[in-house]
């Protein structure tokens, strides 16, 4: 079921109305017995005083006149059998009374209450003792005695009687369980109507999500949520769409570094072959010949030895250097520098391998310019490169020019040498690692790691190396960097 949540929401809102259903009786009948003994009470308000208006409770000795009072009381019980009627002396005692025989069980009643209906004129709605039970409050009607200012007694009459309760009670038990009945009937049928649409509305995109959830489970990795853009739903929606990106992100990158390792396991395997071929050749010649080789042969075995394990050194140093880089864990530490200066240093570094080709360097507009910021030595290393590439790809007597542009926000290193240049088709691959490209038939001698690894210096410094290139007229390489700004 894939909407479990619209079905769990709508059970529970139908519990919900049964509870308040039963709450909302339960109070409704509670509320109408209350109403309806408040407005008892106040219409009978007075009928304790008009008792003690109309009946001579104490003669002249301040004795009790029972036989009045009782002709009296059984006279208003009969006009109103729901009242009883009872005489208290000044401390609440219990004189007299009209009520069913054997009944009262109390010999007295708190005066608190009496008073309080006085003071305020019967005008509140105030309960007391019933003389017929310990537990229960009654409503009632009360009116002090008094003769000569002085208060003798009290008329206490109980405005419902127990009969007339307990005939109520079980009416309002049925009325109740009646009222209850219709609410809660009332209530399941407003919420299957109103809460099953109310949830529905709120859900109906629940499947959408489950589904392209599975889906991303069993495998699919460009699986995504589409089409619930608003809400709750929506949120959650954007962060799984986010989190399966980086999740299928993360796997290609993965993926990239297991490749990686393989192209490099085999790349370096053959790369690695030849050097260590010629080192152990030439090794093992001087080994079995040394005594008839003469000092000149000697000397060039030794010579093609140092070469090979040179050449050996440089790759394996460009393996791990291209390794860290592409496994991000070269850390770049900027800096504001003189880019013009540090071009003018590595050019007079590389002037003696240029005058042995008779290759002119020419340097322009590398002076007065703004400060450059990055990395020093990654970018001295992407500049080296870039030179070693032109000194050995431009032919005896050739020239190179190298130039800083201004570009307002950029920093802009162009070289240029008018040496053999690289074919339209080939301009793509040059930065791929161990790509090396044939010029004019012959084979280019370089491990294919140098602007591979000069790029991705670059892509460390948000900035790309591009280059413009004619066969036989020469090659372009340029990068920008940033100019250092006051914040």
């Amino acid at each position: 079921m894939k909407n479990r949540l619209f079905v769990n929401l709508s059970l529970s809102f139908m519990i919900l109305m049964v509870v308040l259903g039963a709450i909302m009786g339960y109070i409704s009948i509670y509320s109408a017995q209350e109403y309806y003994e408040e407005a008892n009470q106040k219409l009978n308000k007075e009928l304790a005083q008009f008792t003690t208006d109309h009946l001579e409770t104490f003669n002249e000795n301040q004795e009790i006149d029972t036989t009045a009072i009782q002709d009296l009381m059984h006279s208003m019980m009969v006009i109103n059998p729901n009242v009883e009627v009872y005489l208290l002396n000044p401390e609440g005692t219990i004189l007299t009374h009209v009520a069913p025989y054997k009944k009262v069980v109390r010999s007295s009643v708190s005066l608190d209450p009496i008073h309080h209906f006085i003071n305020n004129e019967g005008d509140v709605f105030i309960k007391g003792d019933d003389p017929r039970d310990f537990n229960k409050t009654k409503t009632f009607s009360a009116a002090p005695i008094i003769k000569e200012s002085q208060t003798l007694g009290y008329y206490y009459i109980i405005l419902a009687s127990e009969e007339r309760t307990s005939v109520l009670a079980s009416h309002s038990t049925y009325l109740a369980s009646q009222l209850a009945c219709k609410l809660i009937i009332l209530c399941i049928a407003a919420s299957i109507l109103l809460g099953f649409s109310v949830f529905w509305f709120q859900t109906k995109n629940l499947g959408k999500i489950v589904s392209s959830v599975e889906e991303f489970e069993r495998g699919n990795l460009n699986s995504r949520i589409s089409d619930v853009n608003s809400g709750t739903f929506g949120l959650i929606s954007s962060s799984f769409n986010n989190m399966a990106a980086t999740i299928q992100s993360n796997i290609q990158k993965i993926e990239s570094v297991e490749e990686f390792r393989k192209e490099l396991i085999a790349n370096v395997s053959h790369d690695l072959r030849t050097p260590l071929a010629i080192v152990q050749g030439y090794t093992e010649t001087l080994l079995i010949k040394h005594e008839t080789l003469n000092i000149d042969e000697k000397k060039k075995y030794l010579e093609n030895i140092l070469e090979s394990s040179k050449r050996l050194s440089g790759l394996v140093n460009q393996l791990f250097e291209l390794s860290k880089l592409e496994n991000d864990q070269v850390v770049i530490h900027k800096e504001p520098f003189h880019l013009g200066e540090l071009v003018d240093n590595l050019v007079s570094r590389f002037e003696f391998l240029a005058k042995s080709k008779d290759i002119k360097l020419t340097l322009n507009n590398i002076e007065k310019q703004p400060l450059a910021f990055g990395d020093i030595s990654l970018v001295e290393r992407v500049i080296q490169n870039l030179l070693e590439n032109a000194i050995k790809f431009t032919d005896n007597g050739g020239s190179i020019n190298i130039e800083v542009v201004n570009a307002k926000n950029d920093l802009q290193f162009k070289i240029t040498d008018n040496g053999r240049g690289i074919a339209e088709e080939n301009l793509t691959a040059i930065f791929q690692r161990f790509r090396t490209v044939k010029s004019n038939g012959e084979k280019v001698k370089s491990t294919g790691l140098g602007l591979a690894i000069a790029n991705k210096i670059m892509e460390l410094h948000n900035s790309t190396i591009r280059v413009t290139s004619k066969l036989n007229e020469g090659t372009s390489f340029y990068f920008k960097m940033p100019i250092l700004t006051d914040s």
